[in-house]
């Protein structure tokens, strides 16, 4: 049996002892705070740390917990997995289409090995890469994963370490690349052994979770290896081909090299390694294009960023929502605004925050590297019921979302089920055993709900799930019957439609930013998008309309209502709520 090397960073310990059950073993002490057992420990064994006679705990580089956050680590070989993917050469992320999905709610089982059940449902329907939020060990048995404690560990209840080799291997023999969530700004509330062992955390920032992880204090090299291998782990040990990482504005680094610019400058060494391209994607609220400028140019070196501009422009454009961060959005014009320009506050003043935010995107940067999106984990989730948006939109409303989405020049992302326009919720579940934490929680989503103006959108007695109860975490799984429904199956075969046309069209798949033109009609609400030789015209007004065409002779590539031609010399005739895709002859 392989043995699996045994260390842990405790800098200011004056005594560090190995557990593995009853025994007590000194370790020794080497180096720049580290505390090595030099023997290692065979793979699957339990153990754990006593620090300055206090403990157990955890491993803070635990591969495993099978007991839970607060037990004994496991120890894990990850060579022990025998890969097939010998012939995988990667995937790119910019223009890939990305697919969100939450492992315990994706299925039934709620596991990694049930996923690879549906992973040829994700490549029929022309996925690219499929991306699992969070993994890394949480308390309790089920939530959104943002909450996690044992950052190197995959979550027990998904199966564990082996299961993510497992999927990652299935995935790839499918020709889908995997992208994992991945949150280095905050830990969770329960399990979090870190500052036992070191100065993992500093009060000279704050975030929204308290104490910020420290990046640029003393002791902070150690903490900032710790992060950056975790990464690379994902990448090397678990063939991984991208990372999620989130809410990187909240990671406080006034150090000379920021960590993402550290991260991004190890990654592209492991992938020049390694001989295929990895990604790093950052969920930012800066709305500044610094964020994927190349290091070398100055910048934070990310291959692309979360867009949620373009987001609350369709989401708000078509269901008329105008609360809270919704509040500058709406009007086609503004639609228009975020698809030529990226972001609508881009140094413009944001009457949801209070400032002008933001900055412009320059022309040359490709709108791949944008990830955007119509439903997310957050959009979803975050909302006072967690209910998408097939439950208010009318089916060709849900329909022109999709064609804003895919035929855009940006890198398009969707949200598990949104491909057949589901109905099941996605709503915010946790599993908390500490009732002091749970009553919190639970009060904490129950005066969001009012805050956020909710009860205005679903009316006056409406409240938001408890978070607690099994049962919002259990409505909140995915129907795999919907998809055979008349109303859903019409859905999913008009995205399987856009996907292929993009795949087909050159014009749809080009990120520069001159490769879209838009003609619209804010009186009218009617816009064409102009991509190549193919144009897509929206009809978003209920009534039908004829939308005028830039040429006569344009052939019907694709359309939500039935239709025969192009219509009329230089104008197509749509129904209320539709969408027709024309290409040139």
């Amino acid at each position: 049996m392989s043995s699996v090397p045994v260390q842990v960073w405790a800098p200011h310990a004056a005594d560090v002892a190995l557990v593995v059950g009853d025994d007590r073993t000194p370790m020794t002490a080497t180096t720049d705070g580290w505390w090595e057992h030099a023997p290692g420990l065979p793979a699957g064994t339990d153990y754990a740390f006593l620090v300055d006679g206090e403990g157990p705990y955890p491993d803070p580089r635990s591969a495993h917990q099978p007991h839970g956050v607060h037990g004994p680590s496991r120890t894990f070989d990850p060579h022990a997995h025998t890969w097939t993917d010998t012939g995988w050469e990667g995937v790119e992320v910019h223009g890939a289409l990305v697919y969100e999905l939450h492992v315990g709610t994706f299925t039934p089982a709620g596991t990694l090995d049930a996923a690879i059940e549906r992973l040829d449902h994700l490549a029929d329907l022309g996925v690219d890469i499929v991306q699992l939020m969070p993994v890394a060990a949480f308390a309790g048995s089920r939530g959104w994963g943002y909450d996690g404690v044992a950052l190197y560990a995959v979550h027990d209840a998904y199966g564990g370490p082996a299961a993510l080799q497992r999927f990652v291997d299935a995935a790839h023999a499918r020709g889908l690349g995997v992208a994992l969530d991945v949150v280095y700004n905050h830990l969770g509330p329960t399990g979090n052994y870190l500052g036992v062992y070191g100065p993992y955390f500093t009060d000279a920032h704050h975030t929204p979770w308290g104490a910020a992880v420290n990046l640029d204090q003393p002791g902070s090299a150690q903490v900032r290896a710790f992060l950056v291998e975790n990464a690379l782990r994902w990448f090397r040990d678990f063939h991984v081909d991208a990372l999620r990482l989130d809410a990187v504005h909240e990671l406080k680094d006034d150090s000379p090299t920021h960590l993402l610019a550290e991260l991004s400058t190890a990654t592209a060494d492991l992938a020049a390694t390694l001989g295929r391209p990895l990604g790093l994607v950052a969920e930012s609220d800066l709305n500044d294009v610094v964020m994927v400028t190349p290091v070398a140019d100055g910048g934070l070196g990310m291959t692309a960023q979360w867009d949620d501009d373009i987001h609350h422009a369709i989401h708000a454009y078509l269901s008329g929502e105008r609360h809270g961060y919704y509040t500058d959005f709406g009007t086609l014009d503004t639609l228009v605004e975020a698809l030529r320009q990226v972001f609508v506050h881009n140094g413009t003043f944001s009457s949801f925050r209070g400032q002008v935010w933001g900055a412009p995107v320059p022309d040359d940067v490709s709108r791949h590297r944008f990830v955007v999106s119509t439903s997310t984990h957050d959009q979803v989730g975050n909302r006072g019921l967690g209910d998408r948006p097939p439950t208010t939109l009318t089916p060709g409303q849900c329909a022109i979302g999709a064609a804003l989405l895919l035929t855009t020049p940006f890198t398009p992302m969707l949200f598990m089920g949104e491909e057949w326009a589901a109905r099941t919720p996605f709503q915010y579940f946790t599993d908390f055993e500490d009732t002091d934490l749970a009553a919190a929680v639970r009060e904490g989503r129950s005066r969001e709900f009012g805050e956020h103006g909710w009860d205005q959108i679903y009316g006056a007695g409406a409240q938001a799930p408890d978070p607690q109860d099994e049962r919002t975490f259990t409505g909140s799984r995915l129907d795999w019957d919907e998809p055979t429904r008349p109303e859903q199956a019409r859905h999913l075969a008009w995205v399987r439609t856009l996907v292929a046309l993009r795949r087909v069209h050159a014009g749809l798949r080009d990120g520069a930013a001159d490769s879209m033109h838009i003609s619209f009609d804010p009186d009218r609400d009617w816009l064409v998008l102009h991509r190549g030789d193919v144009d897509v015209v929206i009809n978003a007004a209920a009534s039908p309309q004829d939308v005028p065409l830039p040429e006569a002779d344009r052939v019907l590539l694709a359309s939500w209502e039935p239709h025969t031609d192009a219509g009329a010399p230089q104008q197509v005739r749509l129904a209320g709520h539709d969408v027709v895709v024309l290409g040139r002859r």
